[in-house]
């Protein structure tokens, strides 16, 4: 039995946020960089990001850049120029200042005013672009899933280390107060022994249809879109959004939304090592579309001391899990835990008793709460992180980011080949299965090659 003492949450939260550094730190990121804008207006004091991929996710990106004292959003880079004029205007009216454009991200990393670039394209593109950017000297946040394969995210590792470069996963639960407070109570016995994780993705997915190939539109540089993907005819099913559906660029939703709920489970359980065992079984249902990947899928993930990770996608119609439909769920030796978003509550033995909870809007009102409740926390953690000049100040690093979504990789892989695999944590490499190693890669269209040494 452990020793744990349950505290009561007014204890819970007290003790926490007061010993908490991490959080304590973010918050005083904002009102640091504003003393250094007081201090200073030269535009050598400036720290000049570009956005790549801007037509949803990057947009996002600009509202969090702009709201930051002392960054300006510079360049905005896109494929598809008839973007360009509502989305310079945005970031016009968000920082007074209009930003360039760039087509061809190549041009973003020769242009020596850049410090940092925000990577939010399509999936495929994540680690050429955050590999070309290291070595062009730019410090990089990238969107999760950070890679498209599992051998390419170790590349992203390795071109981070090798130059020195911030490089930030988009897991912004890793810099959410609620979050963390979770974490830290399951680490210090909270729940008892957690031997289970589960994240859950029942996000509702209506079908996307059938369509012809059709001439490029115009304004959009086609080729470009495709870089590291083989070349197939343009197909506006295989383009804007519904990319997320095809193999060649996207990941599932278990590599789109499933890096953020994969990441809390590992996180929570303490792992800093891939799973030896990997099995999930799936299937596209309902729809008979364009769509090649599944909109049901289960995932089990088993390591070396036994305890078991699940992740489980529901495209269709489905109930939730105990309030949950994207969120986690974490199972221990005393009780339980859901966790929602920023919010989570515990329950304890056969009669479910209530135990330490946390409340995103409460805490957010709470005078003790130093480090705020949201998740921009994330952004402002990075300019922290490359203002220092310091990868380990970042709190989602690209080893982290590797290692989530690689559980997203490992579990398509098993889906795609339709049985269980085993996997070397220290090699990266299936065991004894030259199949499934065949897809831990894949062949690169030139020039869009990702380097073997970076």
């Amino acid at each position: 039995m452990s020793s744990f003492k349950q505290p009561n949450r007014r204890e819970f939260l007290d003790t926490s946020v007061k010993t908490t550094a991490t959080l304590a730190t973010m918050a005083a990121a904002g009102s640091a960089f504003a003393q250094d804008k007081k201090k200073s207006k030269s535009a050598n004091d400036t720290l000049n990001i570009a956005v790549i991929g801007i037509r949803s996710r990057g947009m996002n990106h600009c509202e969090e850049w702009a709201k930051i004292p002392g960054v300006r959003v510079h360049t905005l880079c896109d494929v598809d120029e008839n973007l360009f004029p509502e989305r310079v205007a945005r970031v016009q009216t968000m920082q007074g200042v209009a930003p360039k454009t760039e087509v061809d991200l190549r041009r973003v990393f020769d242009n020596k005013e850049i410090d940092a670039v925000s990577i939010a394209t399509v999936d495929h593109w994540h680690a050429l672009a955050t590999i070309w950017a290291c070595q062009a000297g730019k410090h990089v946040y990238v969107e999760k899933p950070t890679s498209h394969n599992i051998w390419e995210g170790r590349k992203m590792v390795e071109a981070a280390r090798r130059y020195n470069r911030v490089v930030q996963a988009g897991m912004q639960n890793r810099s959410i107060q609620g979050v963390i407070e979770a974490i830290k109570f399951l680490h210090e016995g909270g729940l008892g022994d957690v031997y289970m994780a589960k994240g859950l993705c029942f996000k509702p997915r209506d079908t996307i249809g059938k369509k012809v190939d059709a001439p490029v539109p115009p304004g959009v540089h086609y080729d470009l879109w495709l870089g590291p993907a083989p070349y197939k005819p343009f197909n506006p099913n295989r383009f804007h959004y519904n990319w997320h559906w095809f193999w060649d660029y996207g990941c599932t939703d278990l590599g789109n939304q499933g890096p953020h709920q994969l990441d809390i489970a590992r996180w929570g359980l303490n792992k800093r090592v891939h799973p030896k065992k990997i099995k999930c079984v799936g299937g596209h249902y309902a729809f008979e579309d364009d769509q090649e990947t599944p909109n049901q899928q289960f995932s089990t993930y088993e390591y070396d001391d036994g305890k078991i990770m699940q992740f489980e996608v529901r495209g269709l119609y489905t109930n939730d899990e105990s309030g949950v439909r994207i969120g986690n769920l974490f199972y221990g030796t005393q009780g339980w835990m859901w966790l929602n978003g920023a919010n989570w509550k515990t329950f304890f033995g056969r009669k479910n008793e209530p135990g330490p909870s946390y409340d995103r809007a409460e805490a957010a009102a709470d005078p003790m709460n130093l480090a705020g409740a949201g998740d921009s926390n994330h952004f402002v953690n990075f300019i922290q992180a490359v203002k220092a000049n310091d990868w380990m100040k970042g709190t989602a690093d690209i080893e982290e980011g590797h290692m989530s979504s690689a559980l997203a990789h490992l579990a398509n892989i098993s889906y795609r080949l339709g049985r269980e695999l085993c996997f070397d944590s220290y090699s990266e490499q299936f065991v004894n299965d030259a199949l499934a190693n065949e897809y831990l890669t894949r062949d690169y269209r030139y020039p869009y090659v990702v380097p073997e040494k970076v």
